[in-house]
């Protein structure tokens, strides 16, 4: 069985089924042993669910001991009962551990619009407190209880060394649609044993973010609810980090390459997709300017049905490319489809020549690389994507039904 949130110091979780869902698992509890530094990242839709306000205003103090996450309803636009509601899980919670209520962070996933099932998640708070373990089954149930419509659990472990002290870091992420993160139901949360300061943690979760999670897309849409958390307990013993040195460097590393495989997980389970696909901008005048054109391109309906009729249309990469409110020079973007060995299919923003019967073979492939070559500086940006299928249409047609 891999690692996980378990192998984490002082970290105990639980994932158990309460009935908000007829079968599955449905309620994740994390809980460190000591109050941890925390630092989160909302969606910026205007409508946001209950819980997103809640543990936003929580988070203001940079602290959090537990975090609890309610799959099958999102509580959101629900009104004033769905802020009591919010409320009220963090007060239940808070009780039973026997932490302030600020400590602890609230996230929901499912439909929107719905009233929310406090009773039932009080009780089963109430229940399952009782049989938090650190026992390694444990982390695959809590990563399985947040799923809504995902075909797999979303997991990552590493260790690594901070000050000569052995530092693990553990995360969960769940979502398949409705996903395009602004910062759909897209959740994430990651937890490691080292010791950071709040606000050196909040600024490379802030930074980790613009590189991981908002930089895959399935559909374009950014939910009322997605929400990313990491907490750090210090229980590893390494020296604090209080400044910008190496182990700052070192940690950051290794909080965007987690984060990055759990958004690669997330896309890569896109609902309906056959592709996945992986946007590069090169040689651009910013690193901004390199990601507003790989998120507007992966965002493309045009572009992403092509990828799954396999047509050689790229035709809508550079048209995606000139909307995306760049500045740029048209007659200088060169792109190239395929992986190690690709296909220019645009030269200096015309047509260039080549190879038909390659071209579609790449097509044909569950992964495919796009690779935007501006020639305007030495910036680049890189994201993922899915294509859009039938089934993708199917899925979200029949929701809620």
């Amino acid at each position: 069985m891999n690692r996980n949130l378990t192998d984490v110091r002082g970290f105990k979780v639980r994932g158990a089924h309460i009935g908000i869902k007829s079968k599955r698992r449905d309620l994740a509890l994390i809980v460190s042993d000591v109050p941890a530094s925390a630092a989160g990242v909302f969606t910026r839709n205007k409508v946001r669910a209950a819980p997103v306000t809640l543990s936003a205003k929580h988070l203001e103090n940079g602290l959090a001991q537990a975090i609890v996450v309610t799959s099958g309803n999102a509580n959101a636009c629900t009104g004033e009962e769905g802020e009591k509601a919010a409320q009220a899980v963090a007060e239940k919670l808070a009780q039973e551990l026997g932490i302030p209520v600020e400590e602890v962070i609230v996230a929901a996933t499912g439909v929107i619009g719905v009233r929310f099932p406090t009773d039932k998640v009080l009780k089963g708070i109430e229940y399952n407190v009782k049989y938090l373990s650190s026992r390694r089954v444990y982390g695959s149930m809590v990563a399985n209880a947040i799923m809504t419509t995902d075909t797999f659990h979303k997991e990552s472990f590493q260790s690594f060394k901070l000050g000569g002290r052995v530092v693990n870091m553990a995360g969960i992420a769940k979502g398949a649609g409705m996903i395009h993160p602004n910062m759909a139901t897209m959740l994430a949360f990651v937890v490691t044993d080292a010791a950071i300061k709040p606000a050196l943690l909040k600024q490379c979760m802030n930074s980790v973010t613009e590189r991981t999670f908002n930089m895959i897309s399935v559909d374009g849409d950014t939910s009322t609810n997605d929400s990313a958390v990491v907490m750090a307990n210090g229980m590893a013993g390494n020296p604090e980090i209080v400044k910008k040195d190496e182990d700052y460097r070192v940690f950051h590393d290794k909080l965007e390459e987690m984060c990055r495989d759990l958004a690669m997980a997330i896309v890569s389970d896109g609902e309906g997709a056959t592709k996945l696909i992986e946007y590069k901008v090169v040689n651009a005048r910013s690193e901004q300017a390199a990601r507003k054109i790989v998120r507007t391109v992966s965002n493309s309906n045009l572009v992403r049905t092509a990828m799954f009729g396999r047509d050689p249309n790229w035709g809508r990469i550079i048209a995606a490319v000139g909307r995306a409110g760049v500045d740029l020079d048209p007659n200088k973007i060169d792109i190239y489809l395929g992986g190690s060995n690709p296909v220019q299919v645009s030269e200096r923003g015309g047509v260039a020549d080549f190879d038909m019967k390659k071209l579609r073979r790449i097509l044909r492939s569950a992964r495919i690389n796009v690779l935007i070559d501006l020639h305007q500086g030495n910036s680049e940006a890189v994201g993922w994507g899915t294509d859009m299928s039938y089934e993708y249409i199917r899925i979200n047609a029949e929701y809620t039904s």
